[in-house]
């Protein structure tokens, strides 16, 4: 059929629109992002704020959002040049061509192609004036907040924060900035500032609100606080009271809010806002070693026993599963810990445990009870002191042998790591010194314990980290015939020398002929651990140890040593370990391997 000239340019459209509907639209080109001066610090704080390229890197390409970003990114990176003290900086932000501020809000560009970012940040201001008043006593400002330094605006604000907080710490409470005068001089690149404080009147802490607690006593809940009513207010003070209630475990919330409103004539009401936790939990661990065998633990706990805040744990565990040289261990033990006893930093313990160890030298069955006290320096410190009674029924290969002591241990943990379970830096302290009286065949003494622990990282994120530890563990005054096992000490295996068999490290009696551990214990470990990935890292390590026969350092003497790798899987309760420890000195010849959770110190 003929078609009309009409007809012919109608279905020619037709085809033409039919090709651009279906024909697919053009990519988003990578973002252009452009600073002038050549500052790097500053290009690289700019790109760290820009919303547009933090959405190129999710890979974000729909159009109205694009545009919308495009739109909040002025004032991000504004504020970023802010910060850096730059405020007279000019910011272009174009697509298609197109400044974006300029495009209206419901005319939103389609197809969008490509994305510019031009940034002149401007000279860098300086303070021609930096004042704030008035100032509690003591109270000390940043060293940026002065004349001649570079007036950035987080400077600025940390001023007035710690303006804020000296009153605080001194009793005001309501301490605020009244005013702010800030005056830029673009022709000069300069900031006046000037801040303005209203102190308000010292405050005395009021009577403690409690809001959410269901099955603790309300009583019990404002002693664990221990918010000195009637005290002059002090912001520490009330940060103790929230971390107090924290340390129990019972409370899956703690806010510690104050009142508006002042109570007359010059006191300060606050409410705890609580969200308690269920009251029961279990947990179990599992680790395995080659020659010492797995281990199996776990426990039973509830958080508020009889609704005062009282804990009580019951665990178990079964060490020495298919161990090379001895039988199988376990244990079973009860503990009841009540805080806020004495006072509000001091938790009272009892406990009380059966088990009994079979070893290739040795197989025992003990019974131990105990009554302590915890006291809380301060959050990385704590004191302890206990009255502890312990009863041991030995069989050795030739004879059966009872033991029995009092002990009073008193020790100090120092705990500054950034994390218990994987940490990169900070240390740790632990250290115990405990008289003994012997009953029976056993004999006197004093029981010293040492375990320090140092972290550093290095790298971004901390890739690679350096860890060492340092043990030291000393039985005095006191003869190795007549000691209980557990106040001898052995070296091998997952917590003293990897790489060398568990307990492979003793002494044989000259007087008994028995075989058993030293007097004296010196451990050392090194690790270098490096993350692969945020998920794998990879463990270099070496260890040594060294047992004496008389006291920490004297006698006869025996050291070994072992090395190795490691892998680490991160997860969020602590990195799954695997080592592999060869011996580099001693009897030992195979291979000792290592399973468990968290980093091996």
């Amino acid at each position: 059929m003929r078609r009309t000239k009409t007809q012919r340019v109608l279905w020619t459209a037709f085809w033409f629109g039919l090709g651009g509907a279906t024909c697919p639209a053009l990519a988003l080109e990578p973002i252009t992002f452009e600073v002038a001066g050549g500052d790097e610090d500053v290009e690289s704080a700019l790109r760290g704020a820009s919303l547009l390229l933090a959405a190129q890197a999710e890979g974000t390409d729909n159009d109205q959002d694009l545009f919308a970003t495009a739109r909040a990114d002025y004032g991000r990176l504004l504020g970023a040049l802010y910060a850096m003290g730059h405020y007279s900086g000019v910011i272009a932000i174009g697509i298609d061509g197109r400044e974006v501020a300029s495009i209206p809000l419901l005319d939103t560009p389609s197809n969008i192609r490509k994305i510019t970012l031009r940034v002149d940040p401007g000279p860098a201001f300086k303070f021609s004036k930096a004042r704030v008043a008035p100032l509690a006593e003591g109270t000390e400002l940043p060293d940026g907040y002065a004349v001649g330094e570079t007036a950035k605006s987080e400077v600025i604000s940390a001023a007035a924060g710690a303006a804020v907080d000296g009153w605080r710490a001194a009793g005001h409470a309501k301490a605020a900035v009244a005013g702010q005068d800030l005056l830029a001089d673009h022709d000069k690149a300069t900031m006046s500032a000037d801040l303005a404080l209203n102190a308000g009147p010292r405050l005395r802490f009021g009577p403690l609100r409690v809001t959410g607690q269901d099955r603790m006593e309300l009583r019990r809940i404002i002693k664990i606080a221990g918010l000195p009513e009637g005290a002059q207010y002090d912001p520490e003070e009330l940060e103790d009271a929230a971390e107090r209630l924290r340390r129990t475990g019972i409370f899956r919330s703690v806010a510690l809010v104050e009142d508006e409103a002042i109570t007359a004539p010059d006191q300060l009401g606050i409410t705890a806002k609580l969200v308690e936790e269920k009251p029961r939990r279990f947990g179990f661990g599992v680790e395995a070693a080659s020659s010492e065998g797995a281990r199996v633990s776990g426990y039973w706990l509830h958080r508020n026993l009889l609704g005062g805040g009282e804990r009580l744990k019951v665990d178990a565990e079964v060490a020495q599963i298919g161990a090379q040289d001895s039988g199988m261990d376990y244990s079973l033990g009860v503990t009841l810990d009540r805080p806020a006893t004495l006072s509000a930093d001091t938790t009272a313990t009892a406990f009380f445990r059966i088990g009994r160890e079979d070893e290739e030298d040795y197989v025992q069955d003990f019974a131990e009870a105990g009554l302590g006290f915890t006291h809380y320096v301060s959050r990385e410190m704590t004191a302890r002191v206990a009255v502890e009674y312990s009863r041991f029924w030995v069989k050795y290969p030739s004879e059966e042998i009872n033991f029995s002591s009092l002990a009073l241990p008193v020790g100090i943990n120092w705990d500054k790591r950034n994390s218990k379970t994987d940490a990169t830096e900070g240390f740790y302290i632990d250290a115990e010194i405990a008289p003994f009286l012997g009953f029976d065949t056993t004999d006197s003494g004093l029981l010293l314990s040492f375990d320090g622990r140092a972290y550093k990282g290095f790298g971004k994120d901390d890739r690679v980290t350096i860890a060492g530890r340092l043990q030291a563990k000393g039985t005095l005054g006191a003869s190795i015939d007549n000691l209980p096992p557990d106040y001898l000490f052995y070296s091998g295996g997952g917590g003293t020398v990897r790489g060398q068999a568990y307990q492979s490290l003793g002494f044989t009696s000259s007087t008994t002929g028995r075989d058993s551990g030293g007097t004296g214990f010196i451990g050392a470990s090194l690790e270098v651990r490096t993350k692969v990935t945020n998920s794998i890292g990879v463990v270099g390590f070496a260890d040594y140890g060294q047992i004496s026969s008389d006291g920490l350092f004297g006698g006869d003497t025996l050291d070994h040593a072992g090395a190795g790798l490691g892998l680490r899987y991160a997860t969020g309760f602590g990195p799954i370990r695997l080592d592999i420890g060869v011996p580099v000195s001693g009897e030992d010849k195979k291979p000792q391997v290592y399973i468990g959770i968290g980093q091996s110190f």
